[in-house]
């Protein structure tokens, strides 16, 4: 397993113990040798190659080699470190053992603990839940005699694009072996979230690889908080606040019809909030623990003024460390708003175009026209379901430029292009770093709830429009173009393989970009095509070094990217401590009455006398090989005359 990487006895545990298996056979040259390696499950043959099992199962082993059919061993030598993780114990394999009267002798290749400090351990009770504070528990070890006073350490989430966001800090002392300290952390963001657990080793310390720690926690999430602010209260406003009031699974805070502070409240202004409109409170102090952000029909300039700048990249920067942003159309929205050249507009899935107060809006009656992507997506698989391919007229659409090259075009303006002369995009979709930003340049989806074409499916139109886009935004499963799991843990030195389940029907190739995480760059891409009739296809994305990273993974045509946190390290839990423990190599062996020595000198072992042969059979043939030949072709020639002399050939 990893385990033999780490230092021994003249070099690497692994190096010592093919020394020591040298001097075995140099010491017993008559005897037959089995070399299997053990880890998980059965033993098998000694494979090319670093060691990749991330465990040390040797009860599992020796109880499925006692299992096999044909002569058994007459000894069993064990070359480990003695860290071993037994699946049913050390009585049951000595037991088993002493009852064949096979005895396990027991070659140590490290026999001192290594000058090292290590996470030992990091466990979680209980689910993660977002928003909510979730019980942490870090094991710091020390050993080989380093002086572990004060050790610092730091837990972090790694997020996609972005800088590390800060859970958790502070010092532990290892007086003896180890010390473990209770933390709570809060995780805002629900889904996968790549997390790091490391500590500020001190000097003379021998395995940097164990420094820190990398593991997915799968945050759930109980509702989904979403703050909706809106400056107008509109048919689209109000449509969009009832589904959301009436939506058991969203917990709204909703903003609109509101107050800035030159707004003069007369007895006239009866819908007008009487309460001044918090901006600082939500998009500075509060926008963390809100899951999403709509922002419709809503004029930033009024109610941001003086601190406009600081605000929108409060919101960006929100989005790119995992939030999740929506701007819907009207007369406020996007370049009207005041959001062009603004550093939320570095966010957004489309280019701003137009300035404040100019000509930003064509009011024209338009259908919206679903774009080749828009009709496999799965965020709009809910309409599909009731419409068809068929929307609704909608009235008028905000002016915007062409989509970004990384987004996803839904719906496109059936007649009005951009200045490259492409389509204006009215829906469009696009990762923003760790989060995702989507940009409906329309005032009038409440049409889908409204009207003939809404009729044919009971209004319901709208509603399913935002579960899917909601969903989208959530990284709702249901709303993914694929499933993706590791087919086995990342562990440098071995290849990394990517099991991709696209929904079904889907054709065309599967694509995939790798990104160490924190880095807002491209990354290495794999590219497999899906077989025909295929479920589920595997990516290889090479051999990784240590480190998070993020899978960005396309399937077909449609549907954009889903996204897979990847955490490799290169000794996993075998390197977490790297102490030997010769002791338990011993107990095993006087279980079983065999003998224990150590790689360096392996000349005490005794090993089985050979077995004796008391009778053997021989066969001999009755003639060479050839006499039978020319027997048979003499034969056949004789046959063959006959029959011609008989009239039969």
């Amino acid at each position: 397993s990893r385990s033999m990487l780490l230092p021994g006895l003249g070099g690497t545990r692994e190096q010592a113990g093919e020394r020591a298996l040298e001097q075995l056979r140099r010491q017993a040259p008559e005897a037959r040798f089995s070399v299997l390696a053990f880890g998980e499950g059965a033993a098998s043959p000694v494979a090319p190659g670093p060691p990749s099992f991330v465990r040390s199962d040797l009860s599992a082993a020796v109880t499925r080699l006692l299992d096999e059919p044909g002569e058994p061993p007459a000894a069993l030598v064990v070359i480990s470190d003695g860290r071993l993780d037994e699946s049913r114990g050390d009585r049951e394999l000595t037991d088993a053992l002493a009852k064949r009267r096979i005895p396990l002798s027991a070659i140590a290749v490290a026999a001192e603990s290594p000058r090292d400090a290590s996470v030992l351990e990091v466990s979680m009770s209980g689910a993660a839940v977002a928003h909510q504070a979730t019980p942490l528990t870090l094991e710091v070890a020390c050993g080989g005699g380093l002086s572990c006073d004060g050790v610092p350490y730091h837990v972090r989430e790694l997020l996609d694009g972005a800088a590390p966001l800060e859970l958790a800090s502070g010092a532990v002392s290892v007086a003896r072996d180890s010390a473990s300290v209770d933390l709570s952390i809060t995780l805002e963001r629900a889904g996968p979230r790549l997390i790091e657990v490391a500590i500020d080793a001190p000097s003379g310390d021998t395995v940097k690889d164990n420094d820190r720690r990398l593991f997915v926690v799968d945050v759930a999430r109980e509702r989904v908080r979403l703050l909706h602010v809106a400056g107008r209260p509109t048919y689209d406003v109000r449509a969009l606040r009832n589904w959301l009031k009436a939506n058991a699974s969203v917990d709204v805070i909703a903003f609109f019809i509101l107050r800035t502070d030159r707004s003069e409240v007369t007895a006239s202004d009866s819908e007008l909030a009487l309460i001044r409109f918090p901006v600082d409170e939500l998009f500075t102090t509060e926008l963390p623990t809100f899951d999403a952000v709509v922002l419709q029909d809503f004029d930033a300039v009024p109610y941001m003024r003086g601190e406009m700048s600081k605000y929108l990249k409060n919101l960006a920067e929100y989005v790119e460390r995992g939030g999740g942003l929506v701007m819907v159309g009207g007369a406020g929205s996007f370049s009207d708003g005041g959001y062009a050249g603004s550093d939320l507009a570095r966010v957004l899935p489309v280019e701003l175009v137009g300035q404040r107060g100019g000509q930003n809006v064509d009011l024209s009656r338009a259908v919206p026209r679903v774009t080749v992507q828009g009709a496999a997506a799965p965020m709009l698989a809910p309409v599909r379901a009731l419409l068809g391919g068929e929307l609704p007229s909608m009235p008028g659409a905000n002016i915007v430029g062409d989509a970004r090259d990384d987004a996803l075009v839904l719906w496109e303006h059936p007649t009005r292009v951009t200045q490259s002369g492409k389509p204006m995009p009215l829906l469009t979709l696009a990762e923003r770093g760790d989060g995702r930003a989507i940009a409906l340049a329309v005032d009038g989806a409440h049409r889908l709830g409204f009207g003939e074409i809404a009729a044919k499916a009971a209004g319901r139109g709208h509603g399913a429009l935002w579960d899917g886009l909601l969903g989208w935004l959530m990284r709702d499963p249901r709303f993914e173009p694929a499933q993706t799991e590791l087919v086995a843990p990342c562990l440098t030195g071995r290849p990394t393989r990517l099991r991709v389940v696209p929904l079904p029907g889907t054709t065309g190739n599967v694509e995939v970009e790798l990104v160490p995480a924190t880095e807002a760059r491209r990354g290495t891409r794999h590219e497999v095509a899906i077989p025909p009739g295929a479920s589920r296809v595997e990516v290889d994305l090479g051999e990784l070094e240590p480190g998070g990273y993020m899978a960005r993974v396309k399937v077909g045509d449609g549907g954009g990217a889903t996204r897979r946190a990847i955490a490799c390290e290169r000794g996993g839990d075998e390197w977490a401590d790297p102490r030997p423990d010769e002791a338990r190599l011993r107990a095993l062996a006087k279980a079983t009455s065999g003998e224990v020595a150590r790689a360096d000198d392996v000349s005490g072992l005794s090993l089985p006398a050979a077995a004796e042969v008391i009778s053997e059979m021989q066969i001999s043939p009755l003639a060479p090989a050839w006499t039978w030949t020319l027997l048979a072709a003499v034969a056949l020639g004789a046959h063959w005359i006959v029959r011609r002399r008989a009239g039969l050939g």
